[in-house]
């Protein structure tokens, strides 16, 4: 557990790191958060499971890949790592404003922005990184990576695109102790990806079932 944990807190820091320094990327700012969260994810994956996300863990927990005692233990690990990341990137960054839904947005669509796109990445890693018929793929990371840069160019200006309880969390505490920020968006980042992850994961389990028999389908219709 300790490697794993080593890893998880190695990778979320880097990773969380790109995302609080990215705005100095300009337009090409998602084409970073993803190829960042592509690298780390392989550097990661045969260790942890590269998860780096609370709502990655939550839909894996759901799906009974984790266990409850590991769940929390990756949530504690991602959170601190991400703290400290968006901290180190306050301090040698300038004009950083956080993570919170673009000007003029409304609660509800930043909302739905975080639920469906956070689904999204839930699903991805649940069918490329935790189902037997594709395991030991060469190409999980790109899937994730790309998956998180297509949601980050879309609705970035919506609602700043966190899809990660830990992206809110770390993002609003540097936030609040070096920009004057608030905690009002924060809850935002916490309930739309968990929502996410949740029907991820259930949506997954559909996918899991196995067939139905032919001759049981004709003699049901």
């Amino acid at each position: 557990m300790r490697a794993k944990l080593l890893t998880e807190f190695v990778g979320t820091f880097v990773f969380f790191s790109v995302i609080g320094l990215s705005g100095g990327a300009g337009p090409l700012a998602p084409v970073a958060i993803g190829l960042a969260l592509t690298a780390t994810v392989y550097m990661g994956g045969h260790v942890s499971g590269a998860q780096y996300n609370p709502a990655v863990s939550w839909g894996l927990f759901l799906r009974r890949v984790i266990s409850l005692p590991t769940l929390v233990a990756y949530w504690i690990t991602q959170l601190v790592a991400g703290s400290l990341a968006f901290t180190f990137a306050f301090l040698i960054g300038a004009h950083l404003t956080g993570v919170h839904p673009g000007a003029g947005v409304y609660w509800y669509s930043a909302l739905a922005a975080e639920a469906v796109f956070t689904f999204a990445l839930v699903l991805v890693v649940l069918n490329v990184a935790a189902t037997p018929e594709t395991s030991g793929n060469s190409y999980y990371g790109l899937a994730i990576g790309f998956t998180v840069a297509a949601g980050a160019f879309v609705v970035g200006p919506i609602s700043g695109a966190a899809f990660n309880p830990a992206v809110g969390f770390g993002g609003t505490l540097g936030a609040a102790l070096f920009a004057h920020g608030g905690w009002s968006d924060l809850w935002i980042y916490i309930a739309g990806p968990l929502l996410g992850a949740t029907v991820a994961a259930e949506v997954h389990a559909l996918q899991a079932r196995p067939p139905v028999p032919p001759e049981i389908s004709e003699r049901s219709t």
